[in-house]
Formats: C-alpha cells, sequence, structure tokens
C-alpha cells in the first residue's frame, strides 16, 4: 500500500507539470526508440544477408581476385579493381571432379536502346553455364553456348523488366538492341527471379564473357569465378584443389602471398553472421548513449523539482517520515518518468522499424519486420536503470534536509 501511495503521488506530480515532464522525458524516448529501431534493423538486416546467401545455394564456391585471411573479406569487396584473376584460369577449374558447371562473370553499364527506347542497364559477362551455376531459367528463346562464348559473338539475353521495358508486349527474340552503340542480337529472355545477392536480376542483362571484356570494357580480367560442386561434402576438396591450381596457374609458391581468395557459402554465411552481429551491438551502443543525455536531463529537473517541493519535504519529515521514505518517492518520481518515457520510446521504434521495412520492401528486398522481446525488455530495463542512476542524487540531496530549514525554506 506504501507503494502504490508513493506511486500515485508520483503520477499527481508528473501530471501537475505536463510539458515539462514530457519534455524531460523526450531524450529517453529518443533513446529508446533509436535502441528499439536499430536492433530491428540490425535483425533484419542480418535476416535479409543471410537469406540472400543461402538462396545461392550451400554447394557454391566463389573465386575473387585478391588475397585476404580466412575471415576476413577480399580486397574486391571493398571496390578496388583487382586483375590477377582470368577468363583462362575458369577453364582450368572447370575440369576438376566433382565441379558440375562453372562460369566467369565481369559487370559494366551502359546505354541500352531499341529504336526510341532508350533506357541505362547493369550488364554482366558471364560463362555459358550462368544458369546452371546460378539455378536461373530462360524463359523465352535460348542462353548463349559455349563457341558463342569463344568467338566473341554479339549475342544477348535479356532479364524480364528489361525486355518490357525496351519491347513491352513484342516479341525480343532475334531483334537487335544497342549496348553502348555495339549491336546485339536478343537470342534471349530469363525468368523472373526478383533481387538475388542485392542485385535485382530481373533488371541485369546478360553477354558472352569475353564480348563484354574485348568490346564493351577493354579488358582481359575477371570480377569473380563461381564454381558449382555436385555435392556440399565436397566443398573442401575441391577448394583445396581450385587454389593448387590456381597457386601453380600464377606461379605462386608461398600460399601467404595468394593473389586470391577461395570462398564457399558456408564460409560467407559464418562470416556474415560475425559481422553484422558486432555492427547491431555497435550501433545499438551506439544509440543507446541518447539514453545518457536523456539521464542527465532527468537529473537536472529532478534537482529543480526538489528545490521547488523543499517546504513539502520538511513538512513530510515534520510529521514522521524517514530518510528513506523521501528517498524513495523521489526515485520512484525518476523512474516512473523514464519508465514512461520508455513505453513511448518503445512505440516509436516500433513505428520507425515499421516504416523501414515498408520502405525497403518498396523496392523488392525481402526485408522482415523483426522486433525481439530482447530489445523490447532491454530498452525497458535501460530506461528504468537511466531513471534510477540519474535520480539517485537528487533523491539522495532531498533524503538529506534539515526539515527545520526546509520549512523555512521560501
Amino acid at each position: 500500500m506504501y507503494l502504490l501511495n508513493t506511486l500515485k503521488l508520483a503520477f499527481q506530480n508528473l501530471a501537475l507539470q505536463k510539458s515539462r515532464s514530457f519534455l524531460t522525458m523526450l531524450g529517453i524516448v529518443i533513446g529508446v526508440g533509436a535502441v528499439i529501431s536499430i536492433m530491428s534493423v540490425g535483425a533484419s538486416a542480418q535476416n535479409l544477408l543471410l537469406a540472400q546467401v543461402n538462396a545461392m545455394g550451400t554447394n557454391l564456391i566463389g573465386i575473387l581476385p585478391g588475397a585476404a585471411d580466412e575471415m576476413g573479406p577480399p580486397a574486391a569487396l571493398f571496390g578496388i579493381e583487382i586483375t590477377t584473376l582470368k577468363y583462362e584460369d575458369a577453364l582450368a577449374l572447370k575440369e576438376l571432379p566433382h565441379v558440375l558447371a562453372i562460369s566467369s562473370y565481369i559487370t559494366g553499364q551502359g546505354t541500352m536502346s531499341y529504336f526510341n527506347q532508350i533506357e541505362s542497364y547493369n550488364y554482366q559477362g558471364v560463362g555459358h553455364d550462368y544458369t546452371k551455376v546460378e539455378d536461373a531459367s530462360v524463359d523465352s528463346g535460348r542462353f548463349f553456348r559455349q563457341e558463342e562464348v569463344d568467338s566473341l559473338a554479339r549475342v544477348v539475353v535479356l532479364g524480364s523488366e528489361v525486355k518490357e521495358k525496351l519491347f513491352g508486349e513484342d516479341n525480343p527474340i532475334n531483334k537487335r538492341i544497342k549496348i553502348e552503340q555495339v549491336s546485339f542480337k536478343v537470342i534471349g529472355v530469363m525468368e523472373e527471379r526478383g533481387v538475388v545477392t542485392f542485385q535485382n536480376q530481373d533488371k541485369q542483362v546478360f553477354i558472352p564473357i569475353k564480348t563484354a571484356q574485348k568490346l564493351l570494357l577493354g579488358v582481359d580480367h575477371l570480377a569473380f569465378i563461381r564454381a558449382k560442386v555436385d555435392h556440399a561434402d565436397n566443398i573442401a576438396l575441391v577448394t583445396s584443389r581450385i587454389k593448387e591450381i590456381l597457386r601453380f596457374r600464377h606461379h605462386i609458391k608461398d600460399p601467404t602471398k595468394d593473389d586470391f581468395s577461395v570462398r564457399n557459402t558456408a564460409q560467407a554465411l559464418d562470416i556474415l553472421g560475425s559481422i553484422t552481429q558486432a555492427l547491431k551491438m555497435f550501433l545499438a551502443a551506439v544509440a543507446a548513449i541518447s539514453l545518457l543525455v536523456g539521464g542527465i536531463g532527468i537529473m537536472n529537473i529532478m534537482f529543480v523539482v526538489v528545490n521547488e517541493r523543499t517546504r513539502e519535504i520538511g513538512l513530510r519529515k515534520a510529521l514522521g517520515a524517514k530518510r528513506k521514505d523521501v528517498l524513495i518517492q523521489f526515485l520512484i518520481e525518476s523512474a516512473t518518468m523514464t519508465l514512461i518515457g520508455g513505453i513511448m520510446g518503445i512505440v516509436l521504434g516500433i513505428l520507425i522499424a515499421l516504416a523501414i521495412t515498408l520502405g525497403v520492401n518498396y523496392f523488392d528486398y525481402d526485408w522482415q519486420f523483426i522486433i525481439t522481446p530482447l530489445s523490447v525488455f532491454v530498452s525497458t530495463a535501460m530506461a528504468i536503470s537511466v531513471g534510477l542512476v540519474f535520480g539517485l542524487w537528487p533523491a539522495n540531496r532531498a533524503s538529506k534536509l534539515n526539515p527545520i530549514e526546509a520549512l523555512r525554506y521560501e
């Protein structure tokens, strides 16, 4: 009953100064909202990343230019152009046991036109086994053959959205488009795939790898290679053989001087999981700093409240209230203020996370709305803790007031 009466008194005191109470709680509201929304976004981003990697399949091996340690990303992932990986490397790896299919990759961007329809799209130079490696299918027409890769054939396969933009309802097969003023014959249209590895595959254009290298980009290196293995159990063996062959071809005797990196999807999942988890915790910790700022605001206001209610404190002590009674009263008021702010912050954070989810899904990403009970519990506990910690000094000061001096306070 004592605690209930104290809590009731705390609510009454907060209600007397609604505007001041709200402005005092605002720092807590923003801090808790930031923690909730960032933890939600972090969990959703982690889920999206892992889902994108899983969508590629568990029996893929990626070979990228540039060295890296086992748990670190290759330099090529940071946008650094490295030219150590060649098309001939992919041809050599294709003959390995347990390798079902292999494809080279290089990416460019250019203007594509069909009569008066002009659009800018990314194009990918890939090998003829691209559809096997990526588990992709051609909706109409066909994909290009190995002889068309070798002969630098000017043929192209369109993503479904590219076809719609350039041709509408017309059949594009055997018609010609221009990519950077080079004429290409359309031989196929891919089935809809949506976003895979953070690229909308339906907005891609696929060209034979050597054609893209020589005619469009003027390079002789690859962005990366992907190999599909017959079974996930054979990934370790194939990975070891890939390294041996590339070291032999690149004249590397010391493994610490590799100019390439070999990764499989299991490693990618582990690396992404650890990176995103660490990043999520770091961002949540940064957001929690605003709770400290809110706590300082609460402490300042509580000092003001103690000064305003000095005569009340003196009267309570004169009527027999003990020091701990005054201390508990002001601590409860401080904790109540942060608890209300925390609840408002949780609502704000959920609304922000929901808005981000709707915004990201608008761009065709499978972004899930995730609010974990842990994030709500942690945010609530942090809010109450801030109220207790930052309210302790003013409450302690109030509890030490001399009743006679407090009654004489003007």
